[in-house]
């Protein structure tokens, strides 16, 4: 009779102790493949950039840009280079050396590419994988013609927008107000 009762007690704290278990797997968080990635990653803010557009040998007008990129962490690591310099000359040679915006037609520029390109550049340029993402928050074209003006402030254009993104925050920041 002991050994029923004793055969009995152990069967409810094991049942008691699966369910236990299971009830806790169940309603744990579920572990964001995207949140140990972003763990891996430093934003570089990026400054507030003019760019002359050049036409026929004139500055024809400026893009205004303000552009952060997301770096590797690991593969920065013993790495001593002014990224921020680096950025400036990949968008000097993106935007000024190609033609990837038509100023009479702003919709047609693609930011995936532009972001693509850039990425790529820099890449290649410090010779690893090392920009895992490009964070465009403001890209605009002021024309020439529009920085000149006699007169008071009502004559002031406002750029053409092309891109307007918003404004890069830390993973660390995006993660704690997501919770």
């Amino acid at each position: 009779m002991i050994k029923l009762i004793l055969t009995g007690a152990w069967v409810c704290i094991v049942t008691l102790g699966t369910v236990y278990f299971s009830v806790v797997m169940a309603t744990a968080p579920a572990k964001d493949p995207d949140a140990e990635k972003k763990a891996a990653l430093e934003l570089v803010k990026g400054e507030s950039i003019t760019l002359p557009m050049i036409s026929n040998g004139k500055v024809a007008g400026y893009f205004l840009s303000k552009i952060s990129f997301m770096l590797d962490k690991e593969k920065m690591k013993g790495v001593d280079l002014p990224m921020t310099e680096y950025l400036t000359d990949e968008l000097f040679t993106l935007l000024v050396g190609n033609k990837m915006v038509d100023i009479a037609d702003t919709s047609t520029f693609n930011v995936d590419e532009f972001r693509k390109g850039v990425k790529e550049g820099l890449n290649k340029r410090l010779g690893d994988e090392i920009v895992a993402d490009v964070l465009v928050e403001q890209l605009d074209y002021l024309a020439k013609s529009d920085t000149r003006v006699s007169g008071g402030a009502e004559n002031v254009k406002q750029p053409v927008k092309i891109v307007e993104g918003t404004a890069a925050e830390t993973p660390a920041a995006a993660a704690s107000e997501s919770h």
